[in-house]
């Protein structure tokens, strides 16, 4: 299992737009072959920093999603939203207890 986390920064101005676009697309993410858990975290600090959390069946599942039209379509509406660069990051699962 792949654990994806994507931490995103937005303005006051940008973040009803994020929310709205994550709306709309939510589930067709959550439904892309491979992907079996998506979440949206808020920080409890920061209100305009915002952090998914999706699981994938493997790194290949994920590519599959980053190198689709449904990745492309959402990705180039909210690159231009973010106030600072995001940051990601991919684990395998290692140990659980």
């Amino acid at each position: 299992m792949i654990i994806r986390i994507v931490r995103m920064h937005f303005t006051a101005t940008t973040i009803a737009v994020f929310l709205e676009i994550f709306d709309q697309h939510k589930e067709a993410i959550r439904h892309f072959p491979g992907c079996h858990h998506l979440q949206l975290l808020k920080d409890v600090k920061d209100p305009l920093c915002y952090t998914t959390l999706s699981h994938w069946d493997e790194l290949e599942s994920l590519d599959n999603y980053r190198n689709s039209e449904l990745f492309s379509s959402v990705w180039s509406r909210v690159k231009p939203l973010f106030s600072k660069r995001t940051e990601a990051f991919s684990f395998e699962k290692f140990i659980e207890l």
